[in-house]
């Protein structure tokens, strides 16, 4: 109840900004914490699909007059297809091999969209401003409440989807893996089927994120929406948090992403990079004093669930 009356009592845009901004990275780092926390692949290439959604929604917008929502959908489809493309080959590789590969796979995806003239390239794309206020075109101007809400329903997705995996055979599954593929292959599980299952799920959940912050932006272009340091930022909300435990990514989210604003609003200013300096300290603070995540301070390890 308190999250939906929260714009109700804080009228001014930048707490809403930074409520916004945890529900996003909260999404993103839960939907990361599916293939990796779950499942055990420390995927670093997140940032492919969150810029696929962010993309293909706002070309489909701007060439084929689609609204934004259809434009998610058809984010979401592709970035599925992408992960199932990508994922066959890399899922053949292990350990820090395959967390490189998916580096590169982002790296790769990146130079060739700054290169994509037909697209934008390197310019970016800007989406046109449409008045006055539309749910359907997926803009508004006069408050960030809608945003708010709209952040908040794709958290809340992500989470749902992740309670369901907990608790049902396919998270088992999943688990299994995590601990021993070898083991889980010997018990009947198709180990490459699950791994691309979950690498599907989280591609899907990543690029409505993308998508989302197109909208909420009205512009993209590689460096902001597929870049290295999204996908380490990701990551890093998760491991904060909690891998493997439904609400260490937003705890991670809750904590990384006030610390950045903050940080950034009243010391970035100074051109000396001070703000990143101590946001990198408390990060290295906390990782050391809790390497499970501050889940582990409430004494939540990573789940076990149960299987149906």
């Amino acid at each position: 109840m308190g999250a939906l009356a929260f714009p109700a009592v804080f009228t001014l845009p930048f707490p809403r900004h930074v409520m916004i901004m945890i529900f996003l990275y909260g999404a993103l780092a839960t939907a990361w914490n599916i293939i990796a926390g779950y499942c055990g692949q420390i995927a670093l290439g997140q940032a492919v699909f969150f810029g696929i959604g962010a993309y293909t929604s706002s070309l489909l917008y701007t060439r084929v007059g689609l609204t934004p929502w259809a434009g998610m959908i058809g984010g979401v489809i592709l970035a599925v297809l992408v992960s199932q493309v990508v994922g066959y080959p890399v899922f053949r590789l292990r350990g820090h091999y395959f967390a490189i590969a998916t580096i590169a796979v982002g790296e790769i995806v990146q130079a060739l969209i700054i290169n994509w003239d037909a697209i934008g390239g390197g310019r970016g794309v800007f989406l046109p401003i449409k008045r006055p206020d539309s749910f359907l075109n997926f803009q508004f101007h006069t408050s960030k409440a809608y945003y708010y809400y709209i952040a908040l329903g794709l958290l809340l997705l992500a989470l749902g989807i992740t309670r369901w995996i907990e608790g049902s055979r396919r998270g088992y599954y999943f688990r299994a893996i995590r601990e021993d593929q070898d083991a889980a292959a010997a018990l009947g599980v198709n180990v490459a089927r699950e791994k691309l299952r979950a690498l599907a799920i989280s591609a899907g959940l990543t690029a409505m994120g993308g998508s989302f912050w197109a909208q909420y932006l009205l512009f993209i272009d590689p460096e902001s929406v597929f870049p290295l340091s999204l996908s380490i930022l990701i990551c890093l909300v998760a491991v904060l948090g909690g891998v493997g435990t439904l609400w260490g990514p937003l705890l991670g989210a809750a904590v990384l992403v006030p610390l950045q604003e903050g940080t950034r609003v009243m010391l970035g200013g100074t051109g000396k990079a001070i703000d990143l300096l101590i946001y990198g300290a408390l990060i290295i603070v906390i990782s050391v004093a809790q390497p499970g995540g501050l889940m582990g301070l409430f004494g939540v390890s990573r789940g076990a669930g149960s299987a149906r």
